[in-house]
């Protein structure tokens, strides 16, 4: 079991980052909520979902997780 956070700020591109407990880029705790403690970060990032539509995993954490996420998917028609 992991413990994350959501960043309360957004990041330069407008997303709300979720961080590990122990992340070297977590936000300070005067701008972060406490999401709880989860399996992995596609768990938290299904919380975080809940509250803030823009939210996405930290890149460190996510990799440091083996967690892949897309930053986009483009769907063409055949």
């Amino acid at each position: 079991m992991k413990f994350f956070y959501l960043a309360s700020e957004p990041n330069s591109e407008g997303k709300f980052e979720i961080h590990e407990r122990d992340c070297e880029l977590i936000p300070s705790p005067y701008v972060r909520d406490y999401l709880g403690p989860f399996n992995s970060g596609n768990e938290a990032l299904s919380k975080a979902l809940n509250t803030k539509s823009n939210s996405v995993l930290c890149e460190k954490c996510s990799s440091a997780s083996n967690v892949y996420h897309f930053n986009s998917f483009k769907l063409e028609n055949g």
